[in-house]
């Protein structure tokens, strides 16, 4: 071997040498590093799923408290409807309270001609042929009666709601009125109504027969004027229609 060609060996060799060593070196100095990254890139994700857990953690307190706000409102809103109902009810109470004491006052005035009592069907507030009898008896009387009035009281049995029956009464009432109006010309200055639905019973409501007699409409034709006239019984008054 000549001395180039040993020269160029040695070289060679050398080369070779320090690129091994090179790349050891690197990789001695690089692997700290990328094992870092490694760990770095797991912690993010650690710390990526601990967020998103806790972000679902907060959605679902924030969805339970506004779930639960929603229901304390709704409730809250029920009551305040309850009040609402209830306050009504009690100021038509008074109304009614009111209503009966004036018409009670005026009618301590009057003396009453004529009375006749009509009695409607369950839940009904429609005129049978022998409740109509017995008011054109009564009416029978009215072109004689001076300073007249007609006084009306209608009821029902303990049957439902006190606020229905007392809307079921006033329509009863109205029956009537509507009846004397279109048949008799009875001006609606001349008639009082009270609408007393279930609060006052002739007859006890444990029964079949005194529910029927509670489904009333009692008629008083009345006066103010002085005189002996002796207050009548239209015949259909002792036996009214029961329906």
């Amino acid at each position: 071997m000549t001395r180039t060609s040993l020269a160029i060996f040695l070289a060679v060799g050398m080369a070779a040498t320090v690129s091994c060593t090179s790349k050891n070196y690197v990789k001695q100095q690089t692997t700290p590093l990328i094992n870092k990254t490694n760990e770095l890139d797991d912690l993010t994700a650690k710390n990526s799923k601990d967020i998103k857990d806790v972000d679902s953690r907060a959605q679902a307190g924030i969805q339970a408290v506004n779930a639960k706000t929603a229901d304390v409102e709704q409730k809250a809103m029920a009551a305040g409807q309850s009040a609402t109902s209830a306050q009504q009810m009690a100021d038509a109470a008074n109304n009614r309270v009111g209503v009966l004491t004036n018409t009670v006052a005026n009618l301590d005035n009057y003396r009453p001609v004529a009375e006749t009592s009509v009695k409607f069907g369950f839940n009904r507030d429609n005129l049978t042929p022998k409740a109509k009898e017995a008011l054109d008896q009564l009416a029978g009387t009215i072109s004689s009666t001076k300073g007249y009035i007609i006084a009306l009281e209608g009821s029902t049995d303990s049957v439902g709601s006190a606020e229905y029956n007392y809307d079921l009464s006033q329509r009863r009432a109205n029956a009537v009125i509507q009846y004397l109006a279109s048949k008799y010309n009875v001006p609606a200055h001349k008639i009082y109504v009270i609408g007393l639905g279930k609060d006052k019973p002739v007859e006890t409501n444990k029964t079949r027969e005194g529910r029927a007699d509670n489904r009333r409409v009692d008629v008083r034709l009345m006066t103010n004027t002085v005189g002996d006239t002796t207050p009548s019984t239209p015949s259909g008054q002792n036996n009214p229609s029961s329906m």
